[in-house]
């Protein structure tokens, strides 16, 4: 994939969405192992003019989603920036640690993928989760806290079935859009 440019860089990275992250720190079957994401993961950004920490969150993203929470939280740790920030907050709330999750969303402030995030949630949900759509996204904003409490809120009443997997795809659009952001990012 060299001299891929970064747009085209997103679609390269998240394997089929039938098998997706669970929202706490299990790990599924059909998540690669560390050598495998590590790989994809440089194929993907060689050749792009991305910056090396927009490339090494990219790298957690796809750790993170192939559940490999420890890697993705040592990079997170290494940038020290809203981005930074985003991919830790997302980390520790499938750790599950939901307070220190909301620390970390508090550090992002309104990140830049929120937009996109709102949006695609509120055309999966409003067609018939209309409650959960209303708690997610107000007046168009995306409210990452009221996330993490639905995530808490599944895993403390052992909740299962199409609940989860309304999360779960939820938690899909996030990765994505995140990604699309870093991906597309041209920060100086």
């Amino acid at each position: 994939m060299s001299n891929s440019h970064p747009s085209n860089v997103l679609e390269h990275l998240l394997p089929d969405a039938s098998d997706l992250p669970g929202l706490g720190p299990q790990r599924r079957p059909g998540a690669w192992p560390l050598a495998r994401v590590n790989q994809r993961a440089a194929d993907c950004v060689r050749g792009t003019a991305l910056l090396s920490a927009t490339k090494e969150l990219i790298r957690g993203t796809l750790l993170l989603w192939h559940d490999h929470l420890d890697a993705a939280h040592a990079i997170a740790q290494a940038v020290e920036d809203a981005d930074g920030s985003l991919l830790h907050a997302i980390m520790h709330r499938r750790e599950p640690d939901y307070w220190n999750s909301k620390y970390w969303f508090r550090r992002v402030g309104k990140h830049p993928c929120y937009p996109a995030i709102a949006a695609n949630a509120s055309a999966l949900l409003k067609p018939e989760h209309p409650k959960l759509a209303s708690r997610l996204i107000s007046n168009g904003v995306w409210d990452p806290f009221a996330f993490v409490d639905a995530c808490e809120k599944a895993a403390s009443t052992g909740t299962a079935g199409t609940e989860v997997c309304i999360l779960q795809e939820i938690q899909r659009l996030e990765f994505e859009s995140f990604l699309a952001h870093l991906s597309s990012s041209s920060k100086p």
